[in-house]
């Protein structure tokens, strides 16, 4: 029961902060005003019912070293999709012909920020989480990144290979901060800081959602292993590569720091966040 509470506190306080985002579409500035306390309350209401539900310190979210760790998130996902793009553009897949909305990019910057916030409580948070006491961090990866792929399905332009690439790059690079950190800010500001170089700075598309243009008025062509087609460059073979190496990257880290738990049966239930060291 208690992963039931938190899953639907968590989950009606992003579907609210979600509807209204999306019914001031083409208003940015109020589509920010609007993102931001929907953030500050999903991680207020992530603490409480967590912190109620299992009467333990809601350690993921420790105030202590979040800015500078959410700060490390971003400048690290900004740079993985930068070298994405960096590749496609010396390949002559991506073109820049001047600057494109500002004001699109001021409304892409509030819309990832909650979508950023929301989904890594949801699916690392809550989903793998407890998925983790039970059986064991690798299959718990697996298993929660690949839904959190097939998530992504009902977006407009979605496809299999989306979906997939989707859960083999973000599903395991975002758990595999997390596991490594065992706080949720660096895989929030990792996802914040990939997904708003992609539609805020590359104005490119983001998991097949129809993204509004960003920053930068830009283009793309050629094949789509390469550019991700419809869906956008998380659809490409780059984007994969990149992704599945920081994946690697992270969980060498969390090996190196004891933060990956076997299965049950070998080692009993264990608490992922009170007991492991950082």
């Amino acid at each position: 029961m208690r992963f039931v509470w938190q899953l639907l506190a968590v989950a009606a306080v992003a579907m609210v902060g979600g509807q209204a985002t999306m019914a001031a579409d083409g208003k940015p500035w109020i589509q920010l005003a609007i993102a931001i306390p929907s953030v500050v309350l999903s991680v207020l209401v992530y603490r409480w019912v967590v912190a109620r539900t299992e009467r333990r310190p809601v350690t993921e979210l420790d105030r202590e070293g979040a800015p500078a760790a959410i700060g490390r998130g971003m400048l690290i996902g900004a740079a993985l999709f930068s070298a994405v793009i960096a590749n496609l553009f010396t390949a002559g897949h991506y073109d820049v012909d001047g600057v494109g909305s500002v004001s699109g990019a001021v409304g892409l910057l509030g819309f990832m920020a909650a979508a950023a916030v929301t989904e890594e409580l949801l699916f690392r948070g809550i989903l793998f989480r407890f998925a983790e006491r039970f059986i064991g961090t690798w299959i718990a990866l697996v298993l929660t990144g690949l839904l959190f792929g097939l998530s992504h399905l009902s977006n407009p332009n979605a496809s299999l290979w989306g979906a997939i690439a989707i859960a083999i790059e973000a599903g395991g690079m975002l758990t595999a901060a997390y596991v490594a950190t065992r706080r949720l800010w660096v895989p929030i500001g990792l996802h914040f800081g990939w997904n708003f170089a992609a539609s805020g700075i590359f104005s490119t598309e983001v998991s097949g959602n129809d993204t509004p243009q960003g920053l930068l008025n830009s283009a793309m062509s050629g094949p789509k292993a390469l550019t991700g087609g419809d869906f956008g460059p998380e659809g490409s073979v780059y984007s994969v590569l990149f992704c599945v190496i920081a994946t690697i990257v992270f969980m060498s880290l969390a090996h190196r720091r004891g933060h990956v738990l076997p299965l049950r049966g070998r080692a009993g239930r264990a608490d992922t966040t009170a007991t492991l060291p950082r």
